[in-house]
């Protein structure tokens, strides 16, 4: 009679009691030494922890990975949040942009609207800055340009923006710029748009003050300061700067020149207006275009 085959479950069921229990006696053999107070258990268990701890860096890469992961995620935060308001300061800077186009603009429609005819001997001279002659009680430079280029005493002088001042002694190869700043400096201006006279008083300091206004209610911080024209010395309609106002509340202009970085400037040809000797022609017609008894009266009038 032939024998039945032996099945699997006749092996496998034994062998995994006797892994359980392999694996009990184990883990209680662990917990035995881990809890025995012995000297020599004591070296025991360090030369396991020793054998054992440092192979286990495969195990703490996850927890590195994550804390490098938290880190980077900071970083994207704080990017993040520049480059928001790198895009607000952009979108600003458009603003302003777009505020300057239209105000080029509409300085150019008003240039075309009033015809502003320049004189056209109102030519000018550039000069190099030598050195700065200037000191605390004079405010000065001199320029390489003098009496063999045609510069003659009083001329104004200007960098790319705004006056800078007044030529004060000339040499045959060089001159003198007296500064607006200067203690002895006096320049007749106008402040627009109020179209009021004023004094610009040179005091050594960059922001020099206005007197003798006619009327100070009309001026606002901000207004535009030109020259005059008055006394014959600068030309009319130069740029000087804007008005500002002192802790004190006086009045006095932020200058338009670069003071600091001059190094360049333009000396104005100025040989001054045309005078009218007889203005009383503009006014009056001539004699031949009256009527006969205007004239005859005019006549009769004379005998």
């Amino acid at each position: 009679m032939a024998q039945e085959p032996r099945r699997s479950d006749d092996f496998t069921g034994p062998l995994k009691r006797l892994l359980g229990v392999v694996l009990a006696l184990a883990l209680l053999a662990i917990f035995a030494i881990w809890r025995i107070d012995s000297p020599r258990v004591e070296r025991f268990r360090m030369a396991v922890v020793d054998r054992v701890v440092p192979n286990l860096d495969w195990a703490m890469a996850p927890l590195t990975g994550a804390a490098n992961l938290l880190k980077d995620f900071q970083s994207y935060r704080k990017i993040y949040a520049q480059n928001q308001e790198l895009r607000r300061e952009l979108q600003q800077m458009e603003s302003w942009k777009e505020a300057a186009l239209q105000l080029e603009q509409e300085n150019a429609r008003l240039i075309d609207l009033n015809n502003v005819r320049l004189d056209p001997r109102l030519t000018s001279i550039s000069g190099v800055v030598l050195a700065d002659s200037g000191s605390p009680y004079r405010q000065s430079v001199l320029l390489n340009v003098g009496a063999q280029d045609g510069i003659l005493d009083g001329w104004a002088a200007m960098d790319g923006i705004g006056l800078v001042g007044r030529i004060s002694g000339v040499g045959a190869r060089s001159s003198r710029v007296l500064l607006l700043t200067d203690v002895a400096s006096r320049v007749p201006v106008t402040i627009q748009p109020s179209g009021q006279n004023g004094l610009l008083i040179g005091d050594n300091t960059l922001a020099p003050p206005v007197d003798f206004v006619e009327n100070r209610d009309l001026i606002r911080p901000g207004d535009r300061v030109v020259s005059s024209g008055d006394g014959e010395v600068f030309p009319a309609g130069v740029l000087i700067g804007n008005i500002t106002q002192d802790r004190g509340g006086r009045m006095r202009v932020r200058l338009a020149a670069d003071y600091e970085r001059l190094e360049f400037l333009r000396v104005l040809r100025n040989y001054g207006t045309e005078r009218i000797d007889d203005p009383g022609r503009l006014i009056l017609p001539e004699a031949s275009s009256l009527a006969p008894d205007t004239a005859t009266a005019a006549e009769a009038g004379n005998e």
